[in-house]
């Protein structure tokens, strides 16, 4: 009887790449294949008799959520050249290495957790890495800050409940690029209903409206939105927003909130089970 290994392990068996992690990072990047067919699990368990192809060009970012931000800064206009950046749940870095390829002067990458972020962006010297922080209770000095730009991608956390947090990390007039994840934001019931994932459009409006209250409640202003490209663990549909600091809200177009749920599907959305 074939012995059946997880798919990063397979991959250093076969000799496709030096380590686990690097395996983890081919997979979520989507350069591997398991019998022809695409696949983004590294905890995938595969026969030994089955066709693991590794290939394609080297990705541009140590995680897919390069790709996300990358999409959000060219939808709101936004250029990080020469800005001091705080990336507010960085995980693995994808966030900052989008920044550093998008000529932001420094980058402090914060997280709760530890040793996820890639070793490259460990090794830049215009990385400053705070693992073990909670951005509830940082000392916004000790970081660096204020900075003039903020991006965050948080999960087991609804951003509602640190926004205030979040906004006096920047200076005022200051822009945040953050990412609304329905799954940690919407009530047990919804999320429970659909195993993890949440599918209705109705529960997206609700998160995407609390969001947008929550933002002006904390003197500042959405200035746009639009649907990740890619979607988050399991299928979970995500929305980017943009808030900007310092802001009069009643002085600026409210979030059509609508149009962005309607929005959800017309264009090319990959799912990304893996940090980013």
């Amino acid at each position: 009887m074939s012995t059946r290994r997880r798919l990063d392990s397979e991959m250093v068996r076969r000799g496709l790449v030096q380590s686990r992690s690097k395996a983890r990072e081919a997979v979520e990047t989507g350069r591997v294949t398991v019998d022809g067919a695409p696949t983004d699990k590294p905890s995938r368990l595969v026969d030994p008799g089955q066709a693991v192809v590794f290939s394609g060009p080297p990705a541009r970012y140590v995680s897919r959520g390069g790709k996300k931000l990358e999409a959000a800064l060219d939808e709101f206009d936004l250029d990080p050249t020469g800005l001091a950046v705080v990336d507010v749940g960085s995980s693995t870095g994808g966030f900052t290495d989008c920044l550093l390829q998008h000529g932001a002067s420094t980058v402090t990458a914060i997280d709760v957790g530890r040793g996820q972020l890639h070793q490259r962006l460990r090794d830049d010297d215009r990385v400053t890495v705070h693992e073990r922080t909670n951005v509830r209770n940082v000392d916004v000095e000790v970081l660096g800050g204020p900075f003039d730009l903020l991006v965050g991608d948080l999960s087991f956390i609804s951003l509602r409940t640190v926004m205030a947090d979040l906004v006096r990390l920047v200076r005022d007039g200051s822009d945040m690029v953050l990412l609304v994840k329905p799954q940690f934001e919407a009530g047990k019931a919804e999320v429970d209903r659909g195993r993890g994932v949440v599918r209705d459009p109705e529960v997206w409006t609700t998160v995407l409206e609390a969001v947008y209250g929550s933002v002006r409640l904390n003197r500042a202003a959405i200035m746009g939105g639009m649907p990740s490209p890619i979607k988050g663990a399991d299928g979970n549909v995500e929305f980017f927003v943009n808030a900007r600091t310092g802001v009069d809200s009643t002085r600026v177009p409210p979030l059509d909130v609508a149009t962005l749920v309607a929005a959800v599907g017309l264009g090319t959305a990959e799912v990304s089970q893996g940090p980013h």
